[in-house]
């Protein structure tokens, strides 16, 4: 029996063990991979106040030392749901079940996934989430980017400098990304914007990775093929919310509903970070977010004691 279990080890959930645990929490974090979140795949993180530039794995670790070293227990488990029972949360996994008073919900979102023919089949054969894991495959070659927000412009800029060429694609003529970032990205001279334009397929060569992407312009109609063994994917987060929809309510998009207090009107359950209905998700808000849920659970606690 632990005091509270965090269900997720990124930078919300770690916030909320590091502020558990100086409450005095008996504290366990549950996570299927490894703690960091979306950071670990960031090759410099340089929105975080009072740091610079931070390499993103680096972010993570740093975090995740903070927790554990303030007492924090960390087991490696996939959640699979959580069950009231009375004032205690059974929370179950598939290697066993654990109990708690509180529980954070912390799980963060994942990648939408391209919808076109070719993109699921392809996927890892040249179809990529994650530029900074598997931009230095396409070293040299023409690759596609998919998105027009601040993850599809850092992709495309990071990409730029180790690929021959890199087209973002994106169905707008306006991009929602940084202006900063836009800019860098119109100062390169091997970037080039398709806009606005989708993705109608990926095509696949005779070993089964990608050969090309084909795209259509919306307002014309006209289709053009990318010469592109790479096709790198930026277009939004899914919540990862479904498991927990017996305990907390959802919005239409699958986010938690909880206020800026986290509380999701289960007692002794809350949220944090990018799984929240909320209308910014950075590292920042996670943080919050985490500091938040703790300090709420720690209260939660008290009061039953």
């Amino acid at each position: 029996m632990y005091d509270l279990i965090i269900i997720g080890g990124g930078p919300a959930g770690l916030t909320a063990a590091v502020y558990a645990r100086r409450a005095g929490l008996s504290t366990l974090i549950l996570e299927i991979t490894v703690c960091g979140g979306q950071i670990i795949n960031s090759q410099n993180v340089e929105n975080f106040p009072a740091i610079s530039s931070i390499e993103g794995w680096r972010l993570a670790d740093n975090w995740q030392r903070q927790a554990l070293d303030l007492g924090a227990e960390l087991k490696s488990a996939e959640v699979t749901g959580v069950e009231l029972r009375g004032d205690t949360k059974l929370v179950k996994t598939a290697k066993g079940d654990y109990e708690a008073m509180a529980v954070i919900i912390a799980t963060g979102a994942g990648h939408r996934k391209l919808d076109c023919p070719g993109a699921a089949e392809l996927s890892g054969r040249g179809v990529s989430t994650c530029a900074s894991c598997d931009g230095a495959f396409f070293r040299g070659r023409p690759v596609a980017v998919v998105g027009g927000g601040n993850t599809a412009f850092e992709d495309a800029l990071y990409l730029a400098g180790i690929c021959e060429k890199v087209y973002i694609v994106h169905r707008r003529r306006e991009f929602r990304a940084e202006r900063h970032l836009i800019e860098a990205a119109k100062s390169k001279t091997n970037v080039e914007f398709l806009t606005p334009c989708i993705p109608t397929q990926i095509l696949a060569d005779g070993n089964g990775r990608v050969r090309a992407m084909t795209v259509r312009d919306v307002e014309t109609g006209e289709e053009r093929e990318l010469p592109t063994p790479g096709v790198f994917t930026a277009i939004g987060m899914v919540p990862d919310t479904k498991r927990f929809e017996n305990i907390c309510r959802l919005d239409d998009a699958g986010y938690i509903l909880a206020g800026e207090d986290c509380e999701t009107g289960t007692p002794g359950v809350y949220v944090a970070g990018d799984c929240r209905a909320k209308s910014l998700r950075q590292l920042v808000t996670a943080a919050s977010d985490g500091a938040v849920a703790g300090t709420a659970a720690s209260r939660y606690e008290n009061m039953r004691r």
